[in-house]
């Protein structure tokens, strides 16, 4: 049976504390909860530990595309997850010259649901957990952050973490990395990362919803030179793109030069960004794009974006992160059933399934930059669309070609048990 917010009993000799699960894995986000979802449903014992007290964080990616929701519809929960608040996107647009132009088009998508979901990751995860819970082989440790990994002979054979109560040492036969873009995992476990392309910042912000706002109910409002406007029901999520570095320049000059900067390039009113009181409002995310060159090690394995940072364009990294664990479990569950072990070749074994995929996907977000943008030149304004906005303008077929790329993505996962 799962066991949230699990208070360890207390102990003069904290790190005696000890407890043993078949894989324990690091992370409650979109790849950490499906896999042990989908491991907890095939009766193996797991254990997901997250380092937070609840999934509550602003601006955590919520786009929910149509291969993870057929995964939903294949596991039966597919009218009970959209039954939860969220809006639909069957198209994506950009702004472009103050006309608006589809930019990807899901409606010829061989699924039953032929859009993208905006929804708080926090639903979307507190859905996945709830269903999680009703095995009795899942538990969910949370306020419990990673301090060191334990191996033995060679191979990883458990965790070491910082709890409330104390230090609590988890034995078992797998852990599995899922722990985000700056992941302890992996940096504890000494993988090598590669880094693609020049990093950059999105400044994302809340603004109200008024009458007389772009009706966009259905999608993005963006990019519009590097401007994206989200719809969320009662709000609009915003996002600035800017180069590296520029967000110290700009905070620098102050909040009101902020909003004027802003104010070019927002379909919204500028009045609208008087609500932007201070910097306390803009959240800073860094994006880069990288990859492990090798996602595992024995008795370890990274997946999701703990071994490949996306960018956020198309909203594609919660989807690959969902692929990764359904293909992670189409090889462990087996594996565990026939073999009671996993072994080295199980774990290279998922990181060549998704290989392909992550390189695909990064090569595209490298491929979707505008040319006519130079990262290390100081530019007060983006002049102009990305290459691959001109092109779907060119060729508006394309829209169609784009909306399978993000939708479904290169290699798409069925749950194979």
């Amino acid at each position: 049976m799962m066991t949230q917010d699990i208070a360890m009993p207390s102990d003069d000799h904290d790190d005696a504390q000890a407890i043993e699960t078949t894989v324990a894995i690091v992370g409650g986000g979109p790849a950490g909860m499906m896999l042990g979802l989908l491991l907890a449903r095939a009766g193996i014992d797991v254990t997901v530990i997250e380092k937070h007290g609840d999934f509550l964080r602003d601006f955590r990616g919520d786009t929910i595309h149509p291969s993870t929701i057929a995964l939903i519809e294949q596991l039966g929960f597919a009218q009970e997850f959209l039954a939860l608040p969220h809006t639909k996107a069957e198209k994506l647009h950009a702004d472009v010259g103050g006309h608006k132009r589809t930019i990807a088009d899901f409606s010829w998508l061989p699924v039953k649901h032929k859009f993208i979901a905006f929804m708080p990751q926090w639903d979307f995860l507190n859905f996945l957990a709830g269903k999680a819970g009703q095995f009795e082989s899942f538990r969910l440790l949370h306020n419990a952050a990673v301090s060191d990994l334990i191996e033995t002979k060679g191979k990883v054979s458990g965790l070491k973490l910082s709890t409330p109560s104390g230090v609590l040492t988890v034995k078992a036969d797998l852990v599995v990395g899922a722990d985000g873009r700056n992941s302890t995992v992996r940096d504890k476990a000494g993988l090598h990362v590669e880094r693609f392309g020049v990093p950059t910042e999105v400044l994302w912000m809340r603004l109200s919803k008024q009458p007389g706002d772009p009706n966009e109910t259905m999608g993005h409002a963006g990019p519009q030179q590097g401007f994206v406007l989200i719809d969320r029901g009662d709000y609009w999520q915003c996002g600035y793109v800017v180069r590296r570095g520029v967000y110290s320049e700009i905070s620098a000059k102050g909040i009101e030069a902020f909003r004027t900067r802003v104010a070019e390039v927002c379909p919204l009113p500028a009045e609208r960004l008087q609500e932007i009181k201070s910097f306390d409002d803009v959240y800073l995310l860094t994006v880069r794009i990288d990859r492990l060159t090798q996602w595992w090690k024995p008795g370890l394995i990274c997946i999701g974006d703990a071994a490949h940072a996306m960018s956020p364009i198309g909203g594609v990294g919660v989807n690959l992160a969902i692929q990764d664990a359904v293909a992670a479990a189409n090889i462990l569950v087996p594996a565990f059933r026939d073999r009671g072990v996993v072994s080295d070749d199980d774990l290279a074994a998922i990181e060549q399934r998704r290989t392909f995929p992550t390189k695909a996907t990064q090569k595209l977000q490298l491929m979707m930059r505008s040319k006519n943008r130079k990262d290390h030149e100081a530019a007060p304004k983006a002049k102009g669309p990305p290459a691959f906005v001109r092109a779907i303008l060119r060729f508006p077929l394309l829209a169609h070609l784009a909306g399978r790329l993000i939708g479904l993505g290169f290699r798409r996962e069925r749950i194979n048990y």
